[in-house]
């Protein structure tokens, strides 16, 4: 198996308490200890406003992070999961993310999805159709994506997009394109989408979710006569990793105290619970992964919400985890 890991935005309230200047030089430094811990990847989400509800807490946005932590790392592969479509042309993104992939030497993925925080859309002032429409729009984009990577020049006529020329230069160093990664688990068009055009997945927030999406994908793979196995399948987990079992309580106390000054006691203890479901021991963690292993997943990419103030958590993970999901 393999495995990323995110380093803290803010998006998930996981810089409050950190000075402002302190900002950067955190998200720096637990970038290379997932870099020197093992981890083939670092990620970043795309949004604007923190959840589980909208505050005037930080949240720093993804292609920014991309482009300085393109030029502060040196092998970690950077990704996003995932960008919201909504949020750039697609055009633009493909030029975008083919000068990130030259500046950190071809260590770029790039995952997108549809696109579904309300909240910030309207807060941003973009349209927010429904989810028909902007996954119509996905498909568009990837193809226009693909397409600026790998073509001297892209005319489009599209139902959302229309492009009379586009050149796309520097072309990414990666070939024959910037890895894609679909992101969500929506049974008709997304998964549809990943089945045509991703080399990567991501998708189930939980154990039977992700059992029954795979069966989905699998189906449409074999619709259009695509190996399923050519696909890497992914998902995020949430976690605490500690040496004890007094520890990760510890830690989880610690995660639910920091949101209950922002939600309510219920929400707070919600989302201790949700943590609480994938954390645990080295061992533990190992007998987790393992059953999702058995049932097709191929990359785990954790959040671990302390990293800011305490990167030990990581560092176990890649001492004791990742080895032992290798064997």
């Amino acid at each position: 198996m393999r495995f990323g890991a995110f380093v803290p935005q803010g998006w998930r309230l996981d810089l409050v308490g950190v000075p402002k200047e302190e900002h950067w030089p955190t998200i720096v430094d637990v970038a290379k200890t997932i870099e020197a811990s093992g981890f083939e990847s670092l990620w970043v989400f795309d949004h604007f406003h923190t959840i589980p509800v909208p505050t005037q807490e930080v949240t720093y946005e993804a292609w920014t992070l991309m482009s300085a932590l393109a030029a502060t790392t040196e092998t970690v592969r950077l990704g996003q999961m995932c960008t919201s479509n909504s949020y750039r042309p697609p055009a633009y993104l493909a030029k975008v993310a083919a000068c990130v992939d030259v500046i950190s030497r071809g260590r770029l993925e790039v995952g997108i999805g549809g696109g579904w925080y309300e909240h910030e859309y309207l807060g941003y002032g973009y349209e927010f159709p429904k989810a028909s429409v902007r996954l119509s729009e996905l498909e568009e984009a990837v193809q226009i994506m693909i397409r600026m990577w790998t073509e001297d020049e892209v005319v489009f006529e599209g139902e959302h997009y229309q492009l009379a020329g586009a050149i796309c230069r520097p072309k990414p160093i990666q070939k024959p394109h910037i890895p894609v990664w679909i992101a969500g688990g929506g049974e008709k068009m997304t998964l549809g989408i990943a089945a045509r055009f991703a080399q990567y997945t991501n998708f189930g927030w939980s154990f039977e979710e992700f059992k029954h999406k795979i069966e989905i994908l699998a189906g449409h793979c074999r619709k259009i006569g695509r190996d399923f196995d050519s696909i890497v399948r992914s998902s995020n987990f949430s976690l605490v990793c500690a040496s004890n079992e007094k520890e990760v309580n510890e830690k989880l106390d610690w995660i639910q105290d920091r949101y209950r000054h922002f939600v309510s006691e219920e929400k707070a203890a919600e989302i201790r619970a949700d943590f609480a479901s994938n954390s645990g021991t080295p061992e533990q963690i190992v007998e987790m992964l393992r059953a999702w292993k058995r049932e097709g997943l191929d990359y785990a990419i954790v959040v671990m919400l302390e990293s800011a103030n305490d990167r030990t958590g990581l560092e176990l993970f890649g001492r004791e985890v990742i080895p032992a999901m290798k064997d």
